[in-house]
């Protein structure tokens, strides 16, 4: 799928041509030899997290050309530019004013050691004019404002600070890169329900990048009905031997939720999709098959893609963001109440929730969907997987749209053990960092709607710098 590879860096890398024959014998060599060593030395730091396309160190503005001919045919995710020295910035603004088309992290990289005391011999001196990046940086940081090109972030720090930063920004990088490769599957269709919810699929693909394809509820159910019994069967299998089963299961509507789970899975299969959005709250949905879905084929995780419920393509682009940079289990959820007195909250989903990492078995039930038992559906109360959230601490994420500009908000909450006591959705309670009633009246006072993804690990940094590639609105909560 899209987000299959490493990030690739292409590296800009400039140095003066007026030093560049300069120290000619003496004991650490010439500096445009210094100036190769501290790149080679850059360029393997950088490979060890990602693909580095290294064309040379830049001198004259036929090594820049050289540089974004490399770039292009290596499809390069962002570019990672630093003044080596003090230099003549003609390439820099050039470079700029040639707009690559990715970001670039231009970067400052403090030195350890100095590696002179003075300058009295020329081997000291040619080292002075070495280590004079600061100069460059700061004369290149003129031209970030007046040539227009609004993909460029900065980072000044010792190497193993840029390092970071730059991991971090490669894989926003790549993932920016994902999204304009990537295809999203709307199944169904948006209803009245929940206005705000919905994001502009014209939006989705002018600004963010993912192609949008609609598939109808007849399109599902043909599906459903060319998933044969064999393979239906195989699964509910392969779902007993994983979870726990309630005792109270219809087998045969056990049979029916598996065989649907896996249309859906056939279908992404088939349209190569990475999101698929299930607009499961649609009667039209029920009449069509009989039921909701209740499973979450490996197949998603498998292939790095992701199964949201409720039509929101927002939310699916949040977990398939989650996904990439976590490479772990995402989960959907909205609030449901603020338990004051535990300074928590509880919140989760019903429908389709990622429960196939093997580590959270434990955490799943098949059970009765008993929200729908009573209704006159043709398989009423088929089984879905019940699950508790697995306990740690997790990224909160929701996007939404407003007016045309995308949002994104994010927090860092930690989920705690518990047992299963909501029936018919998947849920957990969760302690964030702030204080429960001040990080939703901040959400409030932002705006969103009740749609958020989970995932283990951090990751507000990554999408802080993603943010900024895709313009979209960043609000951290902390």
């Amino acid at each position: 799928m899209a987000n299959s590879k490493l990030p690739i860096v292409g590296l800009l890398l400039i140095a003066s041509p007026r030093f560049r024959n300069l120290g000619e014998g003496t004991e650490r060599g010439t500096y445009q030899s210094r100036k190769q060593r501290e790149a080679e030395q850059i360029a393997k730091a950088l490979g060890r997290d990602m693909d580095v396309s290294f064309p040379g160190v830049i001198y004259e503005s036929a090594d820049l050309h050289r540089a974004l001919a490399s770039f292009k045919a290596a499809r390069v995710d962002f570019v990672f530019a630093e003044f080596m020295s003090w230099s003549e910035d003609a390439t820099w603004i050039e470079f700029l004013r040639e707009d690559v088309g990715v970001p670039v992290l231009f970067a400052h990289i403090i030195r350890k050691d100095i590696g002179f005391s003075n300058t009295d011999a020329e081997d000291d001196f040619i080292e002075f004019l070495s280590a004079g990046g600061l100069v460059g940086t700061l004369e290149g940081s003129g031209s970030v404002g007046r040539v227009k090109n609004g993909q460029i972030s900065s980072v000044l720090g010792g190497l193993e600070r840029v390092l970071d930063e730059t991991r971090k920004f490669g894989r926003a990088a790549a993932a920016r890169s994902a999204l304009r490769n990537s295809k999203l599957g709307l199944v169904g269709n948006y209803n009245e329900l929940m206005w705000s919810t919905y994001v502009d699929p014209y939006n989705i693909f002018a600004k963010l990048g993912p192609t949008v394809h609609f598939i109808s509820y007849s399109d599902l159910a043909s599906e459903v009905l060319r998933v044969p019994d064999g393979d239906a069967g195989a699964y509910v299998k392969h779902l007993r031997e994983r979870h726990s089963v309630l005792p109270d299961l219809d087998e045969l509507k056990f049979l029916e939720s598996a065989r649907a789970s896996l249309a859906l899975a056939r279908i992404a299969e088939r349209m190569n999709l990475d999101i698929m959005v299930l607009n499961d709250v649609d009667h039209a949905l029920f009449r069509a098959i009989g039921l909701r879905p209740g499973f979450y084929p490996d197949y998603f995780n498998k292939n790095a893609s992701v199964l949201v419920p409720e039509g929101d393509m927002g939310a699916g682009i949040a977990a398939y963001l989650l996904k990439m940079f976590s490479g772990k289990n995402v989960n959907f959820i909205e609030p449901f109440y603020i338990d004051s007195a535990n300074g928590t909250f509880v919140a989760g989903h019903a429908g389709p929730n990622d429960h196939c990492d093997a580590s959270i078995a434990t955490c799943v039930k098949i059970a009765r969907d008993v929200r729908f038992a009573k209704t006159d559906y043709k398989f009423a109360g088929a089984p879905f997987a019940w699950q508790v959230f697995a306990p740690g601490e997790k990224t909160m994420l929701h996007i939404s749209e407003n007016n045309g500009q995308f949002k994104m908000i994010c927090t860092m909450v930690e989920a705690l053990e518990c047992k299963h006591f909501l029936a018919s959705y998947s849920h957990g309670v969760f302690r964030p960092k702030l204080p429960v009633a001040n990080l939703f009246e901040q959400i409030i006072k932002i705006g969103s709607t009740q749609h958020f993804v989970i995932a283990d690990g951090d990751w507000r940094d990554d999408l802080r710098h993603l943010s900024d590639m895709c313009s979209i609105e960043f609000h951290n909560l902390n």
